[in-house]
């Protein structure tokens, strides 16, 4: 039996892979969704609370630790991903399990290098900071954990990211399609069932375990490459592509936070931003989707969740 908390897309994907394969899934939740598979028991259960967290891990193998912070701002992080996660580590080590957790590129120290799974992990200040802390906790605890690193979200069930709904819904009603930063620069993007399954071969490799992967992710694109691709999928003439420029931003960032907290991540689309996971594809065996069948996929839910009634 295998353990899920969180039902965004990462969660939803590895329950629904998970199931797939076979194997009896507890999603937690504190609304009780995720995905309707016989297979599947979709629990609600507070991440954060000890008691509840203790008993629904019990008889687990592993435990896929995918929830998020209940807003974007470093404070917010700062105050509710540490304590999650060493609720769940503490009743996973209790319970015998792995934990595995997906992760970001937010802490490497040396972005404007290609970034392997080798590279310095030690940005202090801010979301990135609290990337880090997070790392070094895990490395800390007495459970086993696993931490896989991927690239900016895309595929199905992707909302909230660049590659989300800011780009794929202007494509399909043939609209124009504004990005961050540039439209020039190289990106990690990584497609979300590719880093599900990553997360359960890990889960399975206890020779990979108390270490960082990385998910298998393609080779890097632009944003108007990668808006490209999804229109060429959905049969579309290609969207016209801007950039809002990095300046724009830090100046809305004086007045908003949200722009601020966006601003703090600019670095990313302003310069080449590109992660390899040759090594950990070698390890797990596993190889990245190719970006057309990706994108198919992708523009293929944004189609049918357009079809479900409001």
């Amino acid at each position: 039996m295998y353990v899920v908390t969180g039902a965004g897309p990462v969660g939803y994907t590895i329950a629904e892979q998970l199931a797939e394969q076979g194997h009896q899934v507890r999603i937690l939740t504190r609304s009780g969704s995720g995905p309707d598979h016989h297979l599947v028991d979709r629990m609600r259960v507070d991440a954060s609370d000890p008691s509840q967290v203790s008993r629904a891990v019990q008889g687990a193998k592993a435990v896929f630790h995918c929830i998020h912070g209940s807003a974007y701002r470093a404070a917010a992080w700062a105050a509710e991903l540490p304590q999650a996660e060493q609720v769940v580590m503490d009743a996973a080590a209790a319970a015998g399990a792995v934990v595995v957790f997906p992760e970001s590129l937010y802490s490497y120290s040396e972005p404007d290098r290609v970034m392997t799974e080798a590279g310095p992990r030690q940005v202090s200040g801010g979301k990135r900071g609290v990337r880090t802390q997070l790392l070094n906790a895990r490395q800390a605890h007495a459970a086993d954990t696993v931490s896989v690193v991927a690239g900016d979200f895309f595929g199905p069930r992707v909302k909230m990211a660049h590659a989300g709904e800011r780009m794929v819904t202007p494509i399909l009603a043939g609209k124009a399609v504004q990005v961050i930063g540039s439209t020039r620069q190289p990106h990690s993007f990584t497609y979300v069932p590719d880093l599900a399954a990553a997360m359960i071969a890990a889960a399975k490799k206890p020779e990979l375990w108390n270490r960082v992967l990385h998910a298998p992710t393609g080779a890097a694109v632009t944003q108007r490459e990668i808006a490209e691709a999804h229109a060429a999928a959905a049969g579309v003439t290609a969207p016209k592509v801007s950039a809002v420029p990095g300046w724009v931003l830090r100046v809305a960032g004086l007045f908003s936070m949200d722009m601020r907290e966006l601003a703090e991540l600019l670095y990313q689309f302003e310069r080449p931003f590109v992660m390899d996971s040759t090594e950990s594809q070698r390890l797990l065996g596993l190889e990245p989707t190719p970006l057309p069948e990706a994108a198919a996929a992708a523009v293929a839910w944004w189609q049918d969740a357009a079809r479900l009634p409001n």
